[in-house]
């Protein structure tokens, strides 16, 4: 048995970069911060922040393209992939490790504009 889950909760870095695939569906490209607060050994506290690609296909991209903008907080379920590829510069191959999203639930009160739950299909294409 296997599982690949990732569940984060956080806050958008940047608007997120909406294009479209070749086949039409759209693809939803963001960052997303989480911070960790806690003190260390010496009764001091701590920040230390982390940056998630997140990556949504089809109807969840439809749904980040018009409710999330930079600074919006957001729960993101999905699974933890790494991909491959060239860099531009022809120096070698290059890895980028993304969360591909299965549901998102946008957090925070009424004054962010609250909006349903979405979830994808099992249509990613890859």
């Amino acid at each position: 048995m296997a599982i690949n889950k990732v569940i984060v909760i956080g806050n958008l870095g940047a608007n997120p970069e909406i294009r479209a695939l070749p086949s039409g569906q759209k693809v939803a490209n963001f960052s997303l911060a989480t911070t960790e607060r806690f003190t260390d050994r010496n009764g001091e506290k701590q920040e230390r922040t982390d940056w998630h690609r997140i990556v949504a296909f089809g109807r969840l991209a439809d749904t980040c393209e018009r409710f999330l903008s930079k600074g919006r907080q957001v729960y993101v379920e999905g699974r933890l992939t790494t991909r491959q590829y060239e860099a531009k510069d022809g120096s070698g191959k290059r890895y980028r490790t993304e969360i591909v999203a299965r549901q998102l639930r946008l957090l925070g009160n009424r004054a962010n504009g609250n909006a349903p739950t979405a979830q994808a299909s099992d249509d990613i294409p890859f």
